[in-house]
């Protein structure tokens, strides 16, 4: 089954590439420029639609004073205004935005600006050793440390953005993958694909012009930058730019009625995170629109106590390389009834769900996701053999295992590659994972499979608790609720799971340290 931009966009001749299309702010600008574009909570500092679009024309061409058209700006910092600046700036003079992960060590933030070989390096003091050795280990040419640098070179700029011509094929992002499969990897994002994913987002996620979106995913992942703050750009919202996730600060932001948040984003670990803060019970947050859920399938009991207590969980899939990809209706019944599914198709994209040999599979079977459409990734930053391997007859493989229902409702099953398979049957861990996370003992688990000289492969289960739990009661929890190959043969206890930027477990991690320590505890 195709789902798809292709019939849409012949019905209604929606562009995708014309300049005003592409270059949102300065459309809103002369639309509504008095309305309020974003805010950032850490300074309190708001910037209308005009002020925004002015910021970035000066930012724009201080930077084509600087660097030539393609070069790589990168920038390594909290979430901020200035971010978002930076980056549609990047658009605008024709170069590349490379927003770095401040959670990566020193030696891991030198091997992503040496992959990009930026002519700039902007970063706040927070953040100085780290950025030290980049500037000069890379040697990078131009360096602005600190918020204040920044706005005194943005401020000292012409206000009239140079005139580039704006390819919507051109690279305007580079976004790295978080590595739970290894090395990092630059997904190269271009102007029409920040605009179909903001696109998508906003459309699944039932954003209006007037509604008011809290972003605290870090503006260096697509959830962030492309969804959350692009969306609400694209349609005339507002973003508020928090720098940081603090479980409690964001209860209280999404409690104030004076905010009148309506959208916000979290992984599932976020969204547990917040249940268990002692400050949820005082919390009101009935008014929201939709909890947007991503990065991982919310568990099914903490879908039911969102639903219970009047919060929407709009549960979703979506990837670096391709932006948002499904999303559940906002029905409360449907969100229910389908609890753990991750919904239909967006607009602009068009999926298949193929076997093994790339034959499409049919309702109920486990396939692995293939998509086609405007917000798909063109590749990966110098790698072509990498880009090659990712892409076949023109679709885009994820890597990601689902199954789809006869009425186009998605579930994600796993990771096609951490599907294992134990006395030929496959396994996948994901199922087991919900049926820990139904355990009250439980905090967070993830299941691997690991190498089993009986059986090929058998599960390892490594689990946080907040009470006390045996192995043995792990095994006879899993019993009574999966078929007996399902059972993980292994149980390991640790305080932390290793975790990438983006909230998703490091399985790779866990793999190795099976191997390094096999024993169970």
């Amino acid at each position: 089954m195709k789902q798809g931009f292709s019939a849409l966009q012949s019905s209604t001749g929606m562009p995708i590439d014309g300049a005003d299309i592409l270059d949102f702010i300065a459309c809103r600008a002369r639309a509504h420029g008095e309305r309020i574009a974003c805010t950032d909570l850490a300074v309190n500092r708001d910037l209308t639609y005009r002020e925004l679009d002015a910021e970035i024309a000066r930012c724009a061409n201080w930077l084509t004073g600087l660097l030539d058209e393609g070069a790589r700006v990168a920038m390594l910092s909290r979430n901020s205004v200035d971010m978002l600046v930076v980056h549609f700036a990047c658009a605008r003079a024709g170069m590349i935005f490379q927003p770095l992960n401040w959670r990566l060590s020193g030696a891991e933030i030198l091997a992503l600006v040496r992959d990009a070989a930026p002519g700039i390096l902007i970063y706040q003091a927070e953040f100085e050793t780290a950025a030290q050795a980049a500037f000069t280990d890379a040697g990078i040419a131009h360096v602005v440390r600190g918020d204040r640098a920044l706005a005194d070179a943005i401020a000292a700029a012409p206000p009239a953005t140079a005139s580039r011509a704006r390819n919507p094929d051109a690279p305007i992002t580079l976004l790295y993958t978080s590595g739970t499969t290894g090395k990092p990897k630059g997904v190269i994002v271009t102007a029409r694909n920040a605009w179909a994913t903001a696109f998508n987002f906003a459309t699944v996620n039932e954003v209006a012009p007037r509604d008011v979106l809290l972003c605290d995913m870090p503006l260096f992942h697509v959830a962030g930058l492309f969804g959350v703050a692009r969306a609400a750009l694209l349609m005339g919202a507002t973003v508020l730019i928090s720098d940081r996730f603090v479980p409690a600060t964001a209860l209280k932001l999404l409690s104030d009625q004076s905010r009148g948040i309506t959208h916000y984003f979290a992984v599932p670990q976020m969204a547990t995170v917040m249940l268990q803060d002692f400050s949820y019970a005082q919390s009101n947050l009935t008014r929201l629109k939709a909890l947007v859920i991503g990065g991982a399938p919310l568990p099914k009991i903490v879908i039911e106590r969102l639903l219970a207590d009047g919060i929407p969980p709009i549960e979703g899939y979506g990837l670096s390389e391709a932006g948002t990809v499904f999303g559940m209706p906002f029905d409360r019944d449907t969100i229910a009834q389908r609890a753990g599914m991750c919904g239909v198709a967006a607009m602009l994209i068009e999926v298949r769900l193929v076997d093994a040999d790339g034959r499409d599979v049919g309702e109920g079977r486990v396939g692995e996701i293939w998509l086609k459409g405007p917000s798909v990734t063109t590749g990966y930053w110098r790698q072509p053999e990498t880009t090659e391997k990712a892409f076949q007859d023109g679709w885009f493989k994820t890597g990601d295992a689902a199954c789809r229902d006869a009425d186009g409702f998605y579930q994600i099953v796993d990771r096609w590659k951490d599907m294992y398979i134990s006395g030929g049957e496959n396994v996948y861990p994901a199922e087991i994972e919900n049926v820990l996370a139904e355990h009250p003992a439980i905090s967070e688990a993830a299941v691997v499979g690991v190498t089993d000289t009986q059986w090929g492969e058998s599960g390892c289960a490594y689990i946080v608790t907040h009470a006390v739990l045996t192995a043995d009661d792990v095994t006879r929890h899993c019993r009574e609720r999966l078929a007996h190959y399902k059972v993980p043969k292994h149980v390991h206890f640790i305080n932390l799971l290793p975790r990438t930027g983006s909230g998703k477990v490091k399985k790779d991690d866990l793999r190795r340290a099976f191997h390094e320590t096999p024993k169970d505890s």
